[in-house]
């Protein structure tokens, strides 16, 4: 079976800096700084391969990818001392698209993922900062539309209009009306 979860953090990697092809720039740079003993927080890379094997299978999930992923995510959870979807001390994870080469502009991010109505009372408590917590939602609320529900997909907005464009203007909006 093939490997397709590489998983860095606390001071280890599965990967190497000479992996790029396999866990594209980021990864690849990414496990080194790990094994460097460089502060990175842990997380998963999903390889190269597995983009190649998902496109060559009639865009599905290669078998067994999401238990890899989760056993990966347990990893995750202890190196930082924090759980998934957990009510007191949410872990929260960014997802980016990466590639074998840098394209500047060209990757998307989405942010704290793992933030939701269970999880914000836990987020409140640990910040004790309710601007943060619930902007940080809305950020999450946005780029999700963005890069998930809109770009994904491929709908191509009329006018520049894109989902990201219409939230910002109504937050102008919302922000000028209250001064």
């Amino acid at each position: 079976m093939t490997k397709y979860v590489y998983t860095f953090g606390g001071k280890t990697a599965e990967g190497k800096a000479d992996m790029k092809n396999l866990l594209g720039g980021k990864g690849a740079n990414l496990a080194e700084m790990c094994l460097l003993g460089l502060p990175v927080p842990a997380g998963l890379t999903i390889t190269t391969e597995c983009c190649t094997a998902y496109y060559a299978n009639n865009c599905q999930l290669p078998a067994g990818l999401m238990d890899d992923v989760w056993k990966a995510m347990k990893n995750v959870e202890n190196i930082m001392g924090m759980r998934y979807d957990d009510p007191e001390n949410p872990l929260l994870v960014s997802c980016r698209s990466g590639a074998r080469s840098s394209m500047p502009g060209m990757m998307d991010t989405v942010l704290n993922i793992g933030l939701s109505s269970k999880t914000i009372p836990g987020m409140l408590k640990k910040t004790g900062n309710p601007r943060f917590v619930y902007d940080s939602y809305r950020r999450l609320i946005m780029m999700y539309a963005d890069v998930v529900m809109e770009k994904s997909e491929g709908i191509e907005p009329a006018d520049g209009k894109g989902i990201r464009k219409q939230l910002d203007d109504m937050l102008d909006e919302f922000k000028a009306k209250r001064g």
